[in-house]
């Protein structure tokens, strides 16, 4: 392990979302003849952390951070950093930028890099000003996307863009799905073969934040008078209660699948015609990323990093946040037009091969370890 570089990544939790799936990319991916890695978080929980354990990466819960001055907390991690003694300090989600940055720098960890993993329209002047220290103390400052890197780094913070690295997320190639498993899950879910099927996949925390309500009242208005389509949505979380509840209202209840969480969602991409994700505010996106490589059209908020991944009019089309009335046309647009799907779906794959694989993602990581080492003249006997 001496003779290797080390890395010691923090997060706030190792769970379901996108931040960690990028740090199983990692911990399959990155060269373990020439890096090591530790993760620190809150909590680890589901299925990413075994799967990161099975590659070798150590896990390391240390409990929730509460507040940027939690002194107890920040000692356990200079601890850990202590006895870890990493080259490089990798922190991603605004907890973890916290700890990174300000352990990393009072105990001289030879590199710093934070992540901005969110899309922080709603963070407040405090966390701005924050999150403006941590870039000081930190080597790099990386964006998961366009809209980060740009709007938010850039010409919100008005961090020098020598510091600025963009990095966009990647995602795992889908697996091959066979006929017999896409007609099992569509006998288990009532989907006929002639339905026209609109998806979409996210956690149900927040309506603020997924806008899930947008997407059930557009495709109700898209549905009238339609006996053959279907709204698939994966996912679970507190507010599919209300849901529920807004789709009886709707009296769409025969038209609308709710197929809780779904750890492959491969298989479920195959079920439908049409993705579409109408969130408030999204650093990147990755589920549409997934649902390009799985060949679907899109229909997308321009809100964020989703307004750099869909090209509108090319990979799908964009709308403006909580545009009910021009949601449901365009899901009748592609309803009415099979080759405008296809054309769609065709360029949307060439993209999302070319921009947004995990296998780039790594690369990319990989590169700017390797930048940074060399600037810090910092080599190992590999």
């Amino acid at each position: 392990m001496e003779n290797k570089i080390k890395i010691l990544h923090i997060l706030e939790s190792v769970t379901g979302g996108g931040v960690e799936k990028r740090r199983l990319s990692l911990a399959k991916l990155l060269d373990k003849n020439k890096f090591t890695q530790v993760i620190i978080c809150s909590q680890a929980l589901r299925y990413i952390p075994e799967e990161i354990r099975k590659n070798g990466v150590e896990i390391i819960e240390i409990g929730e951070l509460g507040s940027p001055f939690n002194i107890k907390l920040h000692k356990k991690v200079q601890k850990i950093i202590d006895d870890y003694r990493p080259d490089i300090i990798h922190g991603a989600v605004f907890e973890g930028v916290t700890l990174a940055a300000v352990n990393g720098w009072l105990r001289k960890v030879p590199i710093i890099i934070i992540e901005e993993t969110s899309d922080p329209q709603n963070r407040s002047w405090k966390g701005d000003f924050l999150m403006k220290i941590f870039a000081k103390l930190s080597d790099k400052i990386v964006g998961v996307s366009e809209g980060i890197t740009e709007e938010y780094l850039k010409e919100k913070l008005k961090i020098p863009a020598c510091k600025v690295q963009l990095i966009n997320n990647g995602v795992v190639l889908p697996r091959e799905v066979n006929n017999a498993e896409i007609s099992n899950a569509k006998l288990q879910f009532n989907i006929q073969e002639k339905d026209f099927v609109i998806g979409s996949v996210g956690r149900m925390l927040s309506d603020e934040h997924k806008r899930f309500s947008d997407l059930i009242d557009a495709f109700a208005i898209f549905a009238k008078n339609k006996t053959n389509v279907k709204l698939l949505l994966i996912g679970e979380g507190p507010e599919k209660a209300k849901y529920l509840k807004k789709v009886a209202e709707l009296d769409i209840k025969d038209k609308v699948i709710f197929a809780g969480y779904q750890a492959d969602v491969t298989l479920f991409y195959k079920l439908m015609n049409v993705f579409s994700l109408v969130s408030a505010r999204e650093a990147f996106g990755l589920v549409l990323a997934e649902a390009m490589l799985n060949n679907l059209p899109i229909v997308a908020t321009r809100v964020g990093g989703m307004k750099y991944i869909v090209d509108d009019n090319k990979t799908g089309f964009l709308i403006e946040k909580s545009d009910v009335t021009d949601l449901a046309l365009k899901f009748n647009i592609l309803y009415n037009d099979s080759n405008l799907r296809e054309k769609f779906s065709r360029a949307g794959f060439e993209k999302a091969v070319l921009e947004y694989t995990e296998e780039n993602y790594v690369q990319k990581v990989a590169n700017l370890y390797d930048e940074l080492l060399t600037a810090r003249k910092i080599k190992k006997p590999w």
